[in-house]
């Protein structure tokens, strides 16, 4: 894969495995993460660019602008930059809700508009990340759910934007994700019936290639409860 491939929230369990993946066929990647460094060794040949904010408009583009003059221009975009609560609509507060839409959905707006400059014609991709909740919402997801329902449409609207252009936009939908952090949050789980993080990076590399190109606008669910 001869691609230069971005994924936000690359300093996590899912965004390494992902970058791994990309590495491995061959692309050139870029890691970028609001946090400074990545918690595991890194590479020479990945570019790791942390202390980004991606709520912030100005930070995004200049971040993509780095990425652009050290690799070149951009043919894959994987938005994984996120965040999660639990809370109750009745005992929650409004700034969980403004906090979801920031970290969840304006990352990858922010995210968006500051590849589209930049990113290949004819073959580019935009691979974005949303949830199972944002189908079907649980008790205390409201604002996790909703959140991620704009990124659901976001997605959408930005497919059906760039479909002349031969960008394709998609998202995928996954339920629970096998890492230390919900192991730890949710001890007594059956985590047999969770998501690894290997299959949600190996659809993203087949959403990456050209064999999906005629793939866009699509909410793809991932999931391991069969």
């Amino acid at each position: 894969m001869n691609k230069v491939v971005v994924i936000t929230g690359g300093f996590g369990v899912l965004g390494w495995a992902v970058g791994q993946v990309f590495q491995t066929a061959g692309a050139k990647v870029a890691l970028v993460d609001y946090a400074v460094e990545p918690s595991f060794h890194l590479k020479d040949d990945y570019l790791a660019l942390g202390g980004v904010d991606l709520c912030d408009e100005s930070d995004a583009q200049r971040c993509f602008a780095s990425i652009k003059s050290q690799l070149g221009n951009i043919d894959v975009l994987i938005n994984i930059a996120g965040g999660f609560c639990w809370e109750t609509i009745k005992d929650g507060t409004a700034q969980s809700w403004d906090r979801m839409f920031q970290i969840n959905v304006k990352t990858t707006l922010n995210s968006c508009r500051a590849v589209l400059p930049s990113i290949s014609q004819q073959g580019g991709r935009i691979i974005n990340v949303t949830a199972g909740a944002a189908v079907k919402a649980a008790a205390g997801m409201g604002a996790y759910a909703c959140a991620k329902s704009g990124v659901s449409r976001l997605t959408e609207a930005l497919a059906e934007e760039l479909k002349d252009q031969g960008i394709t936009v998609n998202a995928i939908a996954p339920s629970i994700i096998d890492t230390p952090q919900n192991r730890a949050d949710m001890p007594d789980a059956d985590v047999s019936r969770w998501v690894q993080p290997e299959a949600i990076a190996a659809l993203m590399s087949f959403l990456a290639s050209d064999a999906a190109s005629a793939i866009t606008g699509a909410i793809i669910p991932i999931t391991n409860r069969c």
